[in-house]
């Protein structure tokens, strides 16, 4: 089991914003990341279909033999995670917004939220507002329209800085001093949002903790690679435009294939 790949999925290509945290903590493993943009966004979706999403995916990536699966989505872990580790005998390792760092640590007692009308009307978020941000004013705004523009390879258009603009100024007018992205696909965003916010904003992702918690998973459940000796390959593979998703993970020093696949 401990040579057997880490399993990803998301509604899209934003999960790789976690596979590159995910890949840079732990490069002797191998990672198969599924990316389900045919049905991006899943921030619009019922409670219901998100599940059922959730569980086609985990049922794709444990046929492929993953010994681990990482929900690298805010909507699909806030509202599925729970009932995926009641169905499935495997380690699931979720992701959700970073509230609790950017509530201890404002010091002008405003935080600003941007994440899908998933995750901000899911319980878990709820409760896990309720927990730490009780003497805080939290702004919450729903980014509808962004997952569909990194989804159609305009991170970094006119388009998208615009819509930026206009999510972004309740936050301003509220005087935010930390700015959590509640999506994975919303890390792809941060050189535009650090153009529209004041230098004093910082910008929390959840990236490198869900790293952190995958390793020790794995730790803990005797999980991790023994063979050091080799750097995996990693896998890709997508129900939509691969072109897409290689844009976001190919660099001039790396070159990774990215395959189409029906699920």
């Amino acid at each position: 089991m401990s040579s057997n790949p880490i399993g990803i999925f998301d509604s899209g290509v934003g999960g790789t914003s976690i596979w590159k945290e995910i890949f840079s903590l732990l490069p002797h493993e191998k990672t198969i990341y599924l990316a389900d943009s045919r049905n991006a966004p899943y921030g619009k979706k019922t409670v219901e279909e998100i599940v059922n999403l959730s569980k086609k995916n985990t049922e794709k990536l444990l046929s492929m033999n993953c010994k681990v699966i990482v929900v690298a989505c805010n909507t699909a872990t806030t509202n599925a995670i729970q009932t995926l580790r009641l169905h499935y005998n495997i380690p699931f390792i979720g992701i959700e917004p970073a509230i609790k760092p950017a509530a201890l640590k404002s010091q002008t007692k405003a935080i600003g939220i941007l994440a899908t009308k998933g995750t901000l009307s899911s319980a878990l978020f709820s409760k896990t507002s309720e927990l730490y941000a009780q003497n805080i004013k939290v702004i919450e705004v729903e980014g509808n329209g962004l997952v569909e523009l990194i989804e159609s390879g305009k991170k970094d258009s006119y388009e998208t800085e615009n819509l930026l603009k206009e999510l972004l100024k309740p936050m301003l007018r509220e005087k935010i001093d930390y700015l959590v992205l509640g999506c994975s696909h919303y890390p792809y965003l941060i050189p535009t949002l650090k153009k529209i916010l004041p230098e004093d904003v910082q910008i929390i992702d959840s990236g490198e903790a869900v790293a952190r918690q995958t390793k020790a998973v794995l730790t803990k459940d005797e999980l991790l690679n023994s063979s050091t000796l080799d750097r995996h390959i990693p896998e890709f593979f997508t129900n939509k435009d691969p072109l897409v998703l290689a844009d976001l993970i190919n660099s001039e020093e790396n070159r990774y294939p990215v395959s189409f696949l029906e699920f």
